[in-house]
């Protein structure tokens, strides 16, 4: 499931009729905790029984469905309080969802094939994954403790911290890119046969992981650290 719409986010249009458009949606409404059974609400709607801001909502679907935020936008402190909630669900997700589903299905093919390549593969998947939870924990540990405290703070100036939002940037990496080193292992190096239906289960994990990692590290780099620089802009002017 690596598909994107293209399609621009309103707030009138009918939430069932984006996901059919993009199912990668529902890995956002999941991440926001909201339940897939939208009946004919509009986005506006959906954000109000939600209590979600429509321009944070708009602006992660439309990063979905493979356009761009626009810049320098204003979000208030319980967007952004919504937005790490998101990413820690996200964090979930991978820890508990895509990463045992992979795993699994890496098992499997060792199961019915005896090519030596699947033992390179089980080895480097666990080694990023290994890369993968480093990541989750320094944002689950440090990063994300930090925004939550900045925003607690950000009624009184004059409060530094020994964290910032640009160290913050500076640590942050593409934890999705070496999935593709992984997909073209697979695709041109893992000599077996046959098992198309676990291969393309296996291939189809993988591209929804990589997708989802994707946007991820892009709601940390167009709205959490931007947002997170200005505050801390405004406490020490």
């Amino acid at each position: 499931m690596y598909h994107t719409s293209k399609i621009k986010v309103k707030p009138f249009m009918k939430m069932a009729d984006l996901i059919d458009a993009n199912p990668n949606l529902l890995l956002m409404l999941q991440h926001f905790n909201i339940d897939f059974r939208v009946s004919d609400q509009t986005v506006a709607q959906l954000c109000t029984g939600h209590g979600i801001s429509e321009n944070l909502f708009i602006n992660i679907a439309n990063l979905y469905n493979g356009l761009g935020t626009r810049a320098h936008q204003p979000y208030t402190r319980d967007d952004l309080v919504q937005v790490i909630d998101f990413l820690k669900q996200s964090h979930h997700y991978y820890r508990s969802d895509k990463y045992p589903q992979i795993s699994s299905y890496i098992r499997q093919l060792q199961e019915n094939h005896a090519a030596k390549e699947l033992k390179l593969l089980e080895k480097f998947f666990n080694e990023y994954f290994t890369e993968v939870i480093d990541h989750l924990d320094y944002e689950d540990n440090i990063a994300f403790p930090y925004f939550i405290t900045l925003l607690k703070k950000a009624d009184e100036p004059g409060k530094r911290e020994l964290y910032s939002s640009i160290e913050y940037g500076e640590h942050h990496t593409d934890i999705e890119l070496k999935l593709k080193d992984l997909k073209q292992l697979l695709l041109k190096y893992v000599n077996i046969e046959n098992d198309l239906d676990l291969r393309r289960k296996l291939f189809f994990a993988l591209y929804e992981l990589e997708f989802d990692l994707y946007i991820h590290s892009l709601i940390e780099e167009t709205i959490l650290i931007p947002a997170g620089v200005d505050i801390e802009k405004e406490q020490n002017a």
